[in-house]
């Protein structure tokens, strides 16, 4: 057995059954070692952002690691982007890295570049083994990681001549290497507590992991007890939604809405999460939501379960474990006419079906959406965490893999599909039921807005033409089919109605093309 194999057998042997892979010359031992281990399904991408998106999507939806497999630094660079988004998503992940043979890096070959430079911002623990025992030592490490609490990347370079090595004896394993769950400070509880009963204006923000339906249930309790207002980050990884589920605000994105609707609180109780801020800085407007005169409490570390810190807390003020859950009425399809940004949304919050997942990259176009759905059958939203877009298609195609019996819907902006859009290759190659609803309206229409509130003009083609997507205007009907993907055009409310219903009822891979006015 060689050292290659050694590693994918410790990563089932630990639970790990997906790896998400865009494999090159260094890791071809990796790749063979797939033949003789079992448990562990390589999964191939034609993208390294694919790649590692799909495994936040996955870790999102299994709570627990995937494996990514990518060449070198520049395959790390390549999935950098979704790394981003899975490190705000507080995502759990295990990227294996292949390197050049140590005795071939001081010749500095044309593709020789610096792994752990390219893996810092984006790892929270990096392992470049120096022997096949390292390597398993390592490997146990990077588990430990990404298994902490409130979740971890880890990056975990292998060296060519590593792992083509024998293995030898495989080491013991030893106690975990990192600690167990810190235990809640009950001091930071009292505090908050003492905040959201001061009779001041209260706001408990919950963000991280706590958007699970147990931890939602007791911010829930807490906020009703007490009086405060409850609000999520304005991206969550993941959100437990819909009818019978707790119903928390959302911070706004856009600063002009989340300043006068935050400025009246005094207090504000974080836990997963910090003081809301804008995602950019503009002329003359505040970077921070929260009034100046707001006191924020965070009583919680990236050591603790956050359920835990909301059990203590809920004790803490005499919080009723089951808080009332008020619906809404159910959403009802739209009628006859042309589909807008209102009737898609309406049209798929009504037909979503029990237990479905909502990969959210719709941008402007889904602004609505999000509202639509408060009421819908009971679903998991997964948003967009770290604002870089190009995730929607690959986190689907994970959060499939992790739950192979509940269908997923791909809420898509037509811009951000083109950065990763050979995810759907993946889909159709691994029969994943994914519902790509692509939003076409020609630009990016988001940039427009940014244009207008940076205080930025652009009056002529010559500029505006960085922000449309016209000239030519992209056939995703096309570029779907091409991939394998079943795909049909949408440009008014039946048309969609019934190819969302179509596609809802056939497993497999369904792209659906709203055309947008």
């Amino acid at each position: 057995m060689n050292v290659s194999e050694a590693i994918l057998r410790e990563l089932v042997d630990m639970g790990v059954d997906a790896c998400f892979g865009n494999p090159g010359t260094s890791e071809m031992h990796l790749v063979a070692s797939f033949d003789r281990v079992g448990g562990i399904k390589p999964i191939l991408c034609l993208f390294e952002g694919v790649c590692t998106g799909a495994a936040d999507g996955y870790a999102r939806m299994a709570g627990k690691p995937a494996a990514t497999l990518l060449h070198l630094a520049p395959g790390m660079g390549n999935g950098f982007a979704n790394l981003h988004n899975a490190k705000r998503a507080h995502s759990r992940m295990i990227n294996l890295v292949g390197d050049h043979a140590t005795f071939h890096r001081k010749y500095d070959a044309p593709l020789q570049s610096d792994i752990h430079a390219v893996s810092k911002p984006v790892s929270d623990w990096i392992g470049d083994p120096v022997s096949g025992a390292d390597a398993i030592h390592k490997v146990r490490q990077a588990f430990d990681i990404a298994m902490r609490p409130n979740g971890g990347l880890s990056t975990l370079i292998v060296p060519a001549d590593i792992a083509w090595s024998d293995m030898g004896a495989v080491p013991a394993r030893a106690a975990p290497t990192t600690a167990p769950k810190a235990p809640v400070d009950a001091a930071l509880v009292r505090a908050a507590a003492a905040a959201l009963t001061s009779g001041e204006p209260a706001i408990l923000l919950i963000g991280g992991h706590g958007g699970l339906e147990r931890p939602m249930r007791l911010a829930a309790a807490i906020a009703q007890k007490t009086g405060a207002r409850l609000f999520t980050d304005t991206f969550m990884s993941r959100l437990a939604r819909g009818r019978g589920r707790t119903k928390p605000e959302r911070v706004p994105y856009l600063g002009e809405m989340a300043v006068p609707m935050l400025s009246g609180f005094r207090q504000c109780v974080a836990i997963g999460t910090k003081a809301p801020v804008g995602f950019f800085g503009y002329p003359n407007k505040p970077s921070t939501f929260l009034s100046p005169e707001c006191k924020v409490h965070m009583p919680w570390s990236a050591g603790n379960d956050l359920s835990d810190v909301l059990e203590a807390l809920a004790a803490e003020v005499g919080a009723a474990p089951a808080p009332v859950i008020t619906d809404g009425p159910a959403p009802s399809l739209p009628g006859a006419g042309k589909i807008s940004i209102e009737t898609f949304a309406n049209a798929t919050a009504a037909l979503l079906p029990e237990g479905a997942v909502v990969s959210d990259e719709a941008n402007s176009s889904g602004l609505w959406a999000y509202l639509a759905f408060q009421n819908a059958a009971p679903h998991d939203w997964l948003s967009l965490t770290g604002g870089a877009i190009g995730q929607g298609i690959p986190v689907a195609v994970g959060a499939a893999v992790a739950c192979p019996g509940r269908p997923v819907i791909n809420l898509q902006a037509d811009g951000s599909a083109m950065y990763t859009i050979q995810g759907l290759w993946t889909a159709a190659r691994e029969n994943l039921h994914v519902i790509t609803v692509l939003l076409n309206n020609k630009s990016y229409f988001v940039l427009n807005m940014e244009l207008d509130r940076v205080g930025a003009t652009a009056q002529s083609e010559r500029s505006r033409s960085l922000l449309s997507l016209e000239k030519p205007v992209m056939d995703f009907t096309a570029m779907a089919r091409s991939m394998g993907v079943k795909a049909v055009r949408a440009e008014d409310n039946e048309t969609y109605v019934k190819a969302l219903q179509a596609a809802l009822a056939e497993p497999g891979p369904h792209l659906i093309e709203v055309m947008l006015a």
